[in-house]
This record gives structure tokens, sequence and C-alpha cells, in this order.
């Protein structure tokens, strides 16, 4: 009988490399469906937004390669998970359309690449109060949030899997919590199927491509979209993204972040990609001690990831097939519960410091309400509300 011997090498080696396999797992499989759905809002087909998927991960996953290999980090990017729930909450207020709304992404991707080579740009998202912005981001998720107990009164047969599931897992698998939601809701959607049929109408591409859009630069789409998509990345994403990597003793380097992050968007726009960013909650899982006790080998994880976010790619095709056919509203559920931590945490930033209690609470409600004015999205005029409401109340307490 042979013996298998593990040598401290091979372990040295194995661990970064299965912690990469589980960061990109757990970080495509716990919000895909909200990047398919905030595509969707704004105009994408089908092909679009599965073309968006596939842009989205393979222009991160390039990134994630060069910059551990370049700077021997784990440094790791992911998609605008905020961004993509603030175009899913636009929906009916949106009336732009997809080349627009393609124009606007591109804005974005100048943002960042400026964000690097002008540290005021970085420094005016800075002193934009916390509180406000994280009110704004509760605001736009509120509405995505509701959808599992929406969800749950059409169809609480479909539904309640799902949630038993995802209610379980985060008692004792919180880590893989969502990627069980998510392979309970195939299932369902599966058997769903098998007894009712396909609808023939369906879009059935089940390989990843590419469909280009030839970017149209709206001034309501780029306020509406650009400007609070901007915010709402550099704020929820980048910014906590440098101080996750901070905690673990690595200092990212922010300027060349920015440009590959930058210039990612900028070159998938045009194919759907909303926004690139450095990654926040995943980015600890290649950073932290799974990924081994030697700090200088982390790297490896970040490597990793990169290139099994490659090879999950070539799903993107298949998933965005499996949204478009699976009855309304199901993995709308798994998008909820996906954003839920995110809500909360974002609710309590912005409700915890007495002295922007109701400007916060203002931005919450006008991002919320959804309103949208002159074509310009309700998230753009949250900010505004919010910001005025600061400046007014602080002078009202000053003065006193």
């Amino acid at each position: 009988m042979l013996a298998v011997v593990t040598t401290p090498e091979r372990t040295a080696n194995s661990e970064p490399i299965v912690a990469g396999i589980v960061t990109a797992l757990v970080g495509f499989t716990s919000s895909f469906v909200v990047v398919v759905a905030g595509l969707r809002a704004v105009g994408a087909t089908s092909t679009q937004a599965a073309s968006g998927l596939l842009a989205l991960t393979v222009t991160f996953a390039v990134g994630i390669i060069v910059l551990c290999l370049r700077y021997r980090m784990p440094i790791t990017l992911a998609w605008s998970t905020p961004g993509a729930a603030l175009l899913a909450a636009m929906g009916a207020n949106y009336h732009s359309g997809w080349p627009a709304a393609v124009g606007a992404f591109v804005i974005v991707g100048v943002l960042i690449l400026a964000t690097g080579l002008i540290p005021a740009l970085g420094d005016l998202i800075a002193r934009i109060p916390t509180p406000i912005a994280q009110a704004m981001l509760a605001g736009v998720l509120l509405t995505l949030c509701l959808a599992p107990i929406k969800s749950l009164a059409v169809q609480p047969l479909l539904t309640i899997p799902i949630l038993v599931v995802w209610l379980v897992a985060t008692r004792w698998l919180p880590r893989w919590a969502l990627p069980l939601a998510l392979v309970t809701a195939l299932v369902v959607i599966g058997v769903y199927l098998a007894v009712h049929g396909v609808d023939k109408q369906a879009h059935t591409a089940w390989f990843p491509q590419m469909a280009w859009t030839t970017p149209h630069f709206d001034l309501s789409a780029i306020v509406g979209i650009a400007v609070p998509l901007y915010v709402v990345t550099m704020a929820s994403q980048n910014v906590p993204g440098v101080a996750v990597l901070k905690s673990f003793g690595y200092h990212a380097p922010w300027r060349a972040s920015m440009y590959v992050t930058g210039a990612g968007t900028v070159v998938g726009a045009p194919f759907g990609g909303h926004a690139i960013n450095l990654a926040a909650l995943s980015a600890a899982l290649a950073a932290g001690g799974e990924a081994g006790p030697d700090r200088s080998r982390r790297w490896i994880a970040g490597v990793s990831a990169g290139i099994s976010y490659l090879v999950l790619a070539a799903l993107s095709g298949v998933l965005v097939t499996i949204t478009s056919i699976a009855p309304n509203g199901l993995l709308e559920t798994v998008a909820g519960l996906a954003l839920l931590g995110t809500f909360a945490h974002a609710l309590l930033g912005a409700l915890s410091q007495e002295e922007y209690l109701l400007p916060a609470a203002l931005t919450f409600v006008t991002a919320a309400a959804g309103i949208s004015f002159w074509g310009i999205g309700g998230a753009f005029w949250a900010l505004v509300v919010g910001l005025v409401a600061h400046g007014v109340l602080r002078r009202r307490d000053d003065s006193t």
C-alpha cells in the first residue's frame, strides 16, 4: 500500500491555490445575478447582458493576475456589485436606452483612471460624508432586498427551499450560504422547467459571446448613471478594498489599481461591463490566513483566483440563459439575499452618527423612492438632497 507524503513545500503551494479557487467561486456565484439584473434594467438584451458578464469577468481576472504578479500581493478585483444594484434599482425609471448606459460606463472608467492620475479627485470623493454615501447605497439596495419576501408571497413553494437553505447555511457554513442558495435555486428552476417546459421565445445562447455596443454619450445618463455609479464604486468598493488589504498587512498600490480598474472598465464598457474595482469582501479570502501562513506567498492565491475567474467566465452564456427562463422573481430572491448583509451594514453606517442622522435619512428615502427628474435617476438626487440638507443643518448647528 502506497502512502502519500505531504511535504511542507507542497502544502505551502496548495493552500494559496485552493484559497484563490474558493475566492473566485464565492465571489462569482454570490453576486452574478445582481450584475445580470442591473444590466437588464438599463436596457441590455439577454445577449448583451451575457456579454457584459463575460467582459467584466475577463477584464478583472486579467487585472488580478497583472497586479499580483507585478506587486507580489494578493490584490483581487471584482465587478461593482453595489453599482450593479444601483442599475437594477433604476428599472422602469430609466429611459435613455442601452447605448447611453454603455456611454455612462465608459465615463465611469475614465473617472476611475482620472482618480489615479489626479489625487484631488480622490480627495473630493473622500469629502462626501460616509453616512450620506452609505444612506444612498442603502436606499438603492432596499428594493432589491425586498425581492425574497415578494417572491415568497407570490410563489412560496419555489421560494421556501431557497430561503431555508440560505438560513441554515448562514448558521453553519456562512461563506457558502449564497453559493448554496444559488445551487438550490438552480435545482428548483430545473424541477419547475421539467414540469412546465421552457418558453420557446426565451434566450437560449448557451455559449459565451461578446456583443459590441457603440457608446452614446447622453447627458442625463452621464449624470444619472455615471456619477452615482462612480461614487458608489469608489466609496463602497475601492476604499474598503484598500482597508481590507491593509488589515492583513498589505499596502495596496493605489494608483496602479486605479489605472488597471479604470482601463479595464473602459475596455469592457462597449461589451456591456459597467465597472470593475478592488474587491472588498472577497479580498479577505485571498489575503487572510486561509491562503497560508507565509504572507509573502499569498499573492499566489490572487493569481489562482484570476485564473479561476477566467474559467468561470465561460459560464456567462449559460447563466444568463438560466436567468431568462427562470420563473419571475426567483433568481432575484438570490440577489436580494446576496445584498442583505451589504444593505444592513450600509443602513447601520448611515444612521450611526447623530450629526448626520436627518441628512442620511433624507438621502435614504430619496434613493429608496426611485424618483427621476429630467431623466436623471434617484441615486444622484439622493446625493444632492443629502449634501444640501447636511450643509444647511450644519450651518444652523454652527450658528446656535
